[in-house]
């Protein structure tokens, strides 16, 4: 299946004479969540700024590639884009996980100066790495579901923490939880068979994958607005006619617009329906957000010095108001 998409990249781009680009898209969110929805529109935005000459396949819900394979399918030509989460990546470079440093960047304002402050470097790294940013476009903020009702950090010693990136797992072992590795998609059954007991997430996650149904408490701690990242095989877009480039860019720009858009304001609806659903919802959760902030901090200061001087310049431009 994998060799078959990259015969259909290759050939779509290279020199062919078929009259239409036919790509794949793999995003690991569900088709129901605002980021798919967005990729859906900005697949059907390049479709008809080409005249249907160019067509961009989604495949949601991890269908095609698992979540934290998304990245290096596109960096390897396996598909031509993709849709993966930044933080994901973290190991890789300090710049992926910059937007996960609980208590840096809590607000939707906040998280757009952390995207400008920070979108050279990510655009100079991926680019290092064969890839085009095309557009990023922030989750509501990552707030705590639990089990069991948590009155403080010290109730989630021991217990099975959600990790999705190595922010998580610092955080998990920070306040004495096990880690465990789940994707999103993972996360119901999981929950299910009792894998895990406790997960930072946004408000949206719960909606989307039914969260509600396992987990009662929510706490919005408003630790970070994870950023997930569209991008492009660079080969693959170069070799494309400038039609079909100017479409995509045009297009990915529009998406980015109403992306962000849409994310503030799908946040205040989940909210609602996750208390609608039953949830116990903490709103202000000031207890919880006071000890994070003390783990965030640190997490700041060991980014900084991981990034070096290149880390240094992202945070004093994040910091001038």
């Amino acid at each position: 299946m994998k060799k078959l998409l990259v015969s259909l990249a290759v050939s779509a781009t290279f020199g062919t004479t078929w009259a239409q680009t036919k790509w794949d898209l793999p995003s690991g969110y569900a088709a129901n969540s605002f980021q798919v929805q967005n990729l859906m529109q900005f697949a059907e935005g390049v479709d008809k700024a080409t005249g249907g000459k160019m067509k961009i396949n989604v495949h949601p819900n991890a269908s095609l590639f698992k979540a934290n394979e998304i990245k290096r399918a596109v960096q390897s030509a396996q598909v031509p884009m993709g849709e993966f989460l930044l933080s994901s990546a973290s190991n890789e470079a300090p710049v992926f996980g910059v937007d996960s440093i609980p208590f840096l960047a809590t607000s939707y304002a906040d998280s757009r100066r952390l995207d400008t402050a920070s979108r050279s470097l990510l655009v100079k790294t991926l680019a290092a790495q064969g890839m085009k940013l095309l557009y990023a476009v922030p989750w509501p903020p990552q707030s705590l579901y639990s089990v069991k009702p948590v009155a403080s950090l010290k109730d989630l010693k021991g217990t099975k923490m959600r990790a999705y990136n190595p922010a998580t797992s610092f955080i998990a072992t920070s306040v004495g939880a096990q880690p465990v590795t789940i994707q999103l998609a993972e996360l119901p059954a999981a929950l299910a068979t009792g894998g895990v007991d406790n997960f930072l997430t946004s408000s949206a996650s719960g909606v989307d994958s039914k969260l509600y149904e396992s987990v009662k408490n929510f706490y919005a701690v408003a630790a970070w607005l994870p950023r997930s990242a569209v991008v492009v095989n660079f080969k693959l877009f170069e070799a494309l006619d400038k039609q079909s480039q100017e479409a995509v860019l045009q297009q990915a720009a529009a998406a980015e617009q109403r992306g962000w858009k849409l994310s503030e304001q799908k946040d205040g609806e989940y909210m609602k329906e996750l208390a609608a659903k039953g949830m116990k919802i903490d709103a202000s959760a000031e207890g919880l957000k006071k000890e994070l902030s003390v783990i965030g901090e640190r997490m700041t200061a060991d980014w900084v010095k991981l990034a070096g001087d290149d880390g240094k310049t992202v945070i004093d431009a994040f910091n001038k108001k």
